[in-house]
């Protein structure tokens, strides 16, 4: 991983991850969290919030692709 990629990652918060002006950005947005922190932290975020069980799934299959990129 570039460390441009790694700025974006941490770059933006749960809150404008997940609550975009825009829902169409939700995906991309999820699409580039490259760690397991931040991606904690917006599932944690949106248990709190919001708790839409079809982002919830989104953050999901985004863990498995992190996991699976890291083995």
């Amino acid at each position: 991983m570039s460390n441009v990629r790694d700025d974006e990652s941490n770059g933006l918060s749960p809150e404008q991850r997940l609550e975009p002006r825009n829902i169409r950005l939700i995906d991309p947005s999820i699409a580039t969290i490259d760690d397991m922190d931040t991606l904690r932290a917006c599932v944690a975020y949106e248990n709190t919030h919001q708790n839409r069980i079809q982002i919830l799934r989104r953050l999901k299959r985004r863990a498995e692709e992190i996991r699976a990129e890291q083995a």
